[in-house]
């Protein structure tokens, strides 16, 4: 071992060497203790509504075509926002868009629970979307450029596991707040249980915004923008926290990467500058960042990035459709059972939402006071339950490289089969197990495609193409939202014949696709 340090002495380490010296300790617990927050925003955020709308859809009057909107308006919003996140995060830093961005969407949703209609409700889940996509995102890369190789899969598996406990806690929440009648009015505004519920789910994105104030920047991230200085003391603070030695203990003295040290100027204080100044350095921080971009056209990266995308936005839109719409299928099964009608095949189901628009106010009144009925979360809260089980018993098979590599192929293929089989569902009990075991698969492919990204593509690219490949999941979403009511009209075969042509197309996506999940990071 004390060869080992005197030859990092008088040789510099690459990120890799780096990161293994610094070991998986304290310091990488917190980080993930402050990274669930983040994660359970992203889902409050997408999920939300998807429950509220039960309980809400007597307040402001929903149509099918409005649901559908409610949404996929938040995935609007993401849409739009993830190239400039994407080109903040890559330029900036990943820390500071983690700390803004957390606390500027808190701000949105809490505005989004004081809306007194659908319209005002849908412009501020829009700035949500607009907001959340950042951090999120920017999160994921954050977390694989604290791990080396050793730790890095696992870290990809915590995030998908984080995502699905956070998915069962959503249920858990309205099962818990939404049956609560709750009214009161402030002035000209009415307040009800569902406004509460989503001021709740702005907590986690504040939090998160105050946890990351005490966390470095990425080390990683410093190295490739030349700082080798800053990325050394970051380096020596977890592996001061991890080892419990002193930071001058790190037997890591100098760091090597592509970029040249630029840790002299970037160290250097900064001179009072006039305006003019400031403007050809921000327009010369700009074109730095477009030319860390132009690699991401041109090959390899250019044909592996369409594959991704291409593969993300099918898979997407499929789970989305599916998980989306489920609170909503659920509640109208349970409402079937409680009026004593014995046909809940999905096609009646399907039907029924369709043609709700149609009922008189009484017969409208009574079918919300039945949603808010405790009994229709319990579905929810199980099919959410099994995907977090899925993660746990995923998790160890990812050390072997042959189910690492090949998960993602063959979890697509059986979903291929099981977004079919839904069309024949008769009863509450055959949905809840189809989508639970088509929820979990899709959930752990979701992930693997980020994992697999975080490791294909280099540092100074990583993040915008993770956003792009999140865009082109969530203008799956949108479209998925806005088309299944339309199937919906159509016949009941109709969205079911969509969502396995779909899925389809994914499979044969990720049989051209090469993964390597033990390469080095670039």
């Amino acid at each position: 071992m004390a060869d080992s340090k005197k030859d990092f002495e008088h040789t510099a380490a690459d990120f890799e060497t780096a990161i293994a010296e610094c070991g998986f300790g304290l310091f990488n617990i917190l980080m993930l203790f402050c990274a669930l927050p983040c994660l359970m925003a992203m889902v409050f955020s997408a999920s939300a509504m998807s429950y509220v709308m039960p309980t809400a859809e007597c307040d402001l009057k929903l149509t099918p075509l409005d649901k559908g909107l409610l949404n996929a308006v938040t995935f609007a919003g993401m849409i739009i926002s993830a190239i400039p996140w994407g080109f903040i995060a890559d330029t900036m830093g990943r820390r500071v868009v983690l700390i803004w961005g957390g606390w500027i969407d808190g701000l949105f949703v809490l505005c989004a629970a004081l809306c007194q209609d659908s319209t005002q409700l849908m412009v501020f889940k829009f700035l949500d979307g607009l907001i959340i996509c950042g951090p999120f995102a920017v999160l994921v890369s954050y977390l694989a450029e604290f791990h080396g190789k050793k730790h890095r899969p696992y870290i990809m598996l915590f995030v998908g596991l984080c995502v699905s406990a956070s998915a069962t806690f959503v249920p858990i929440l309205a099962y818990l707040l939404l049956p609560v009648h709750i009214f009161f009015s402030v002035g000209k505004m009415n307040f009800h249980t569902w406004q509460i519920f989503l001021m709740v789910t702005a907590l986690p994105s504040l939090t998160s915004g105050l946890l990351h104030i005490f966390l470095p920047e990425s080390p990683k991230f410093l190295m490739a923008q030349g700082n080798y200085n800053k990325a050394l003391e970051s380096l020596q603070r977890i592996y001061a926290m991890n080892k419990r030695q002193k930071r001058e203990t790190y037997p890591v003295k100098h760091l090597t990467d592509a970029t040249p040290d630029r840790s002299d100027v970037l160290d250097r204080p900064r001179q009072p500058t006039s305006r003019w100044e400031r403007f050809s350095r921000a327009k010369l921080k700009f074109w730095e960042g477009v030319g860390q971009l132009k690699p991401m056209f041109s090959s390899p990266y250019l044909c592996i990035s369409l594959q991704v995308y291409c593969l993300h936005f099918c898979q997407i839109m499929c789970v989305n459709s599916v998980r989306l719409w489920l609170p909503q299928i659920f509640a109208t099964m349970h409402t079937f059972e409680l009026q004593g009608i014995n046909d809940t095949s999905m096609c009646n189901v399907l039907e029924h939402n369709s043609q709700v628009r149609s009922m008189d106010s009484a017969s409208m009144q009574r079918e919300c006071d039945l949603h808010q009925n405790p009994g229709i979360y319990t579905d929810n809260i199980i099919v959410a339950a099994v995907g977090v089980v899925g993660f746990v018993i995923i998790f160890p098979l990812m050390r072997i490289p042959l189910v690492a590599n090949h998960i993602l192929k063959v979890f697509l293929f059986i979903c291929v089969f099981l977004a079919g089989s839904l069309y024949f569902a008769k009863t509450s009990l055959v949905t809840m197990i189809i989508a639970a075991v088509y929820l979990t698969m899709m959930g752990v492919c979701a992930t693997t495609i980020i994992g697999i990204s975080v490791i294909m593509f280099p540092t100074l690219m990583r993040t915008m193409v993770i956003l792009l490949i999140m865009t082109f999941g969530r203008l799956g979403s949108v479209a998925g939202n806005i088309l299944l009511p339309v199937f919906m009209q159509i016949n009941c075969p109709a969205p079911f014949l969509w969502l396995v042509a779909l899925m389809s197309i994914a499979f044969i996506f990720s049989v051209f696709l090469k993964v390597d999940i033990e390469q080095s990071l670039a």
